[in-house]
């Protein structure tokens, strides 16, 4: 199987041979995989070398004009690096493009911190009106791909190499029902449906697969929360507690109580494997279905009360 970066070279290679508005700003990262599509389009495919700034930069001055940018390089770059010029050349400037990243919490380890961007998804909440997309198979990548550059808005598309054994049938809008149950709800994003689905197994739980984050969606956890006192886990591939205080606010007018599950502040400094890093974390399949199943038990034992903080 492709990765989902696989995915997204030869699919956006595809689409600037189908839709002239379209254009692809790369500082360095993937420009091998884009040389064919470089030599069809030679005004629509801009490589500005190792300056992500620019980047962002040259992506809003296409978008004043009336293209449609995608912007692609791994996420420490390309929303950390060059914030100010997200947060200003697109936002402030009230045009629309696409962010496309690669590299994720922790893909390559062995290229250390400066190369891991577990915050990315948080600092893009702290900006209005961006859509969030975090696929978790390469099929996904596609439509997801598809459907925001086929828009006119200001959107982010997470990639990494983690991916699920099969594809869902996504729209880039709202939460999928996966398994229904009565004993809580559990909201796995993007690449960790399979290790939630796998962590869960005989639990009492309804597991809902988010793979457009941002908006939240309200509504599908409410109804799955159901009338009486919810429990809801969020497993997210990025910042522990980046979206507890969004299903906060969804569940605000019911007792509930909500566990963000994720990546910790703390930097692991022994970089191993992706693999070992899901482990420290806790995102594997013995630590999810540790912290669920004790998070879950403790409103069984009495031990908790409900709350609506």
């Amino acid at each position: 199987m492709d990765t989902m970066r696989d995915r997204f070279i030869s699919t956006t290679s595809r689409l600037l041979d189908e839709d002239p508005r379209l254009a692809l700003v790369l500082a360095e990262i993937s420009r091998d995989g884009f040389r064919q599509a470089e030599d069809r389009h030679p005004d629509r495919v801009i490589n500005v070398g190792i300056r992500e700034q620019l980047m962002i930069g040259v992506g809003g001055g296409l978008a004043l004009t009336g293209m449609r940018p995608v912007l692609h390089t791994f996420a420490s770059f390309l929303v950390e690096r060059p914030f100010e010029q997200v947060k200003l050349d697109f936002g402030h400037q009230g045009v629309g493009g696409v962010l496309v990243s690669a590299g994720a919490s922790y893909d390559w380890p062995a290229g250390g911190f400066t190369h891991m961007s577990p915050g990315d998804v948080a600092l893009m909440d702290t900006l209005d009106g961006w859509t969030v997309h975090v696929p978790g198979h390469p099929d996904e990548a596609e439509a997801l791909l598809r459907h925001a550059v086929a828009g006119d808005d200001k959107v982010y598309v997470r990639l990494s190499l983690q991916s699920n054994g099969q594809a869902r049938a996504v729209t880039g809008e709202g939460f999928l029902t996966v398994r229904e149950g009565r004993g809580g709800v559990v909201v796995a994003v993007g690449p960790m449906l399979d290790d939630v689905l796998a962590a869960t197994e005989g639990l009492d739980v309804t597991v809902l697969y988010a793979t457009t984050v941002r908006p939240f969606d309200d509504e599908t956890v409410r109804r799955a929360a159901g009338g009486g006192t919810a429990d809801v886990v969020l497993v997210e591939p990025y910042l522990a507690g980046t979206s507890t205080s969004a299903a906060n606010d969804a569940l605000a007018d019911i007792p509930h109580r909500v566990l963000g599950l994720g990546v910790g502040k703390r930097e692991l400094r022994r970089y191993g494997h992706m693999e070992d890093h899901l482990a420290a974390h806790g995102l594997d399949v013995r630590g999810l279905r540790a912290r669920i199943t004790a998070f879950l038990d403790a409103r069984a034992r009495g031990a908790v009360r409900p709350c609506t903080d």
